[in-house]
């Protein structure tokens, strides 16, 4: 029986070839490197997933909330990153779970530190997250004094452990990345200058999928972390970090109504689904996904510009081509790429595999 046979509602199939093949290349590229690869799983949140990296020599993973390192706990991940500023309000937590796993964290100020030394009572690494342009969390590069304020209440626990600095450059997804990742290189060889020969197995990381992906010189940066190459996306196609056929996973969609005197096709299929991220279309629209044609195999992408040009809360509309709303009936499914694969995948909270097998997400449990 075919995985089309299972399908009746919106369902996101997930191309293990294509998947694995992402991972592989990753992992391939950090080798090359010299780099260790910690894939965050905000974007797979899968047990299923994370056996597949663990084929290609990938022993910790990173998580953006506690809650999703949870549930990836228990999976015999050597360390867990939460690539968050940790929240405070959890410490108590994080101790708990740090009875049976490995984790570390992010800090950005003094007061969680000091949170966490007085909570701990298991063994916690901890990075200190730089800013260096992007602006949206971390330690401003240049301000040594807030960096030393927190290395110098970390020493006042036996349990929070400096294991370096983490650099998530994620203003590559607006602007010129060879620029940025100059600048990231230079902003963790000069923290790691600053402060091996007090901490002489500190590491520095990064870790953004556009520049991960393009970037071929990392300088001395030990590690990466991207997480949306698991899988890329349209955003990912459109910055130039991967081919359309690439992208591993495609939204199986019903069609539920045909209007061939505006070439529109209506679908199940809406921003419960698909999260709202979008991308201008080039007719100067909205383009919430583009259309590929499914079959027993997985999916073919045509080049004739059907897209799925509005989204309400469980109905699509495409903008369809001349090709393909001839051959299309009410009662067909149609596959989607989607704009940005993370918030997708944690909207729907489960895989279909093109051999027809349910893999886990941590939405669906």
């Amino acid at each position: 029986m075919s995985y089309l046979d299972q399908i009746t509602s919106p369902t996101l199939l997930l191309d293990e070839k294509i998947c694995r093949n992402n991972l592989k290349n990753m992992a391939a590229k950090a080798a090359k490197n010299g780099m260790k690869l910690m894939p965050h799983f905000k974007t797979a949140q899968s047990h299923q997933i994370g056996n597949w990296a663990k084929d290609y020599g990938i022993t910790e993973v990173t998580a953006s909330s506690l809650k999703m390192a949870e549930y990836l706990c228990d999976q015999g991940w050597e360390n867990i990153h939460i690539a968050f500023p940790f929240n405070p309000l959890e410490a108590k937590k994080l101790n708990e779970l740090a009875v049976k796993q490995s984790f570390s964290v992010q800090l950005i100020n003094t007061d969680t530190t000091q949170k966490l030394v007085e909570v701990l009572t298991n063994d916690v690494g901890f990075f200190i997250e730089i800013d260096a342009g992007y602006g949206r969390t971390g330690v401003e590069v240049s301000d040594f004094g807030l960096i030393e304020a927190i290395l110098k209440i970390a020493k006042q626990s036996s349990h929070l452990h400096f294991r370096g600095f983490y650099l998530h450059p994620g203003h590559t997804y607006y602007a010129d990345i060879p620029k940025i990742y100059e600048q990231t290189r230079q902003a963790l060889a000069m923290l790691k200058s600053k402060y091996q020969s007090e901490y002489p197995d500190l590491v520095t990381r990064t870790g953004d999928t556009p520049g991960c992906s393009v970037t071929d010189d990392f300088g001395d940066i030990d590690e990466m972390g991207p997480g949306n190459f698991v899988f890329y996306d349209l955003m990912q196609s459109t910055l130039g970090s991967c081919a359309k056929s690439d992208i591993a996973v495609a939204m199986a969609v019903p069609v539920v109504d045909i209007k061939k005197d505006r070439n529109e096709i209506l679908i199940h299929g809406g921003g419960v689904h698909f999260a709202k991220d979008v991308l201008p279309h080039e007719d100067g629209g909205k383009n919430f996904g583009e259309v590929v044609y499914l079959h027993d195999q997985g999916w073919s992408i045509p080049n004739d510009g059907s897209h799925l040009k509005s989204i309400s809360q469980e109905h699509g509309i495409i903008k369809a081509s001349d090709d393909l709303i001839s051959k299309v009936k009410v009662g067909d499914l149609l596959g989607i790429l989607p704009i940005h694969s993370c918030m997708t995948a944690d909207a729907m909270g489960a895989y279909l595999t093109l051999d027809g097998k349910w893999v886990d997400h941590a939405e669906g449990v």
